[in-house]
């Protein structure tokens, strides 16, 4: 499978409300340096396994829609747009936050990102 190819099935609608489907993607060092509009975070992989859960305890569905996405090698960049339907409003579909993300695959899993979001 080609960088591209894992990069956009980890961005397809709902996976990043499954941790199970969340930790195959991950390489087991990954690391995501993200720069929010609420600070810096430095997530590992058991961080982001633990934020998967927690989106699934307040999204019932969690869409990306990509803009861009770019690939060099073992890199691939991508900008989207993170949208989401809640639990207390599962009709109504609620702009989350826009997202720009570089990742390095090792191993055909992620293994380095570095992303920016802003609401």
């Amino acid at each position: 499978m080609t960088a591209k190819k894992i990069v956009q099935d980890f961005y397809k609608s709902d996976v990043l409300l499954d941790s199970e489907k969340v930790n195959s993607f991950l390489h087991p060092d990954v690391v995501l340096e993200w720069h929010s509009s609420q600070g810096y975070h430095k997530l590992k992989h058991d961080q982001i396994i633990d934020l998967s859960k927690e989106f699934s305890k307040a999204y019932i569905r969690s869409k990306s829609r990509i803009s861009h996405i770019l690939v060099k090698g073992n890199m691939v960049s991508v900008r989207y747009a993170h949208y989401v339907k809640t639990i207390e409003n599962p009709r109504e579909e609620m702009f989350l936050a826009h997202f720009m993300v570089i990742w390095e695959l090792k191993d055909n899993k992620l293994y380095r990102g570095f992303q920016m979001s802003q609401l």
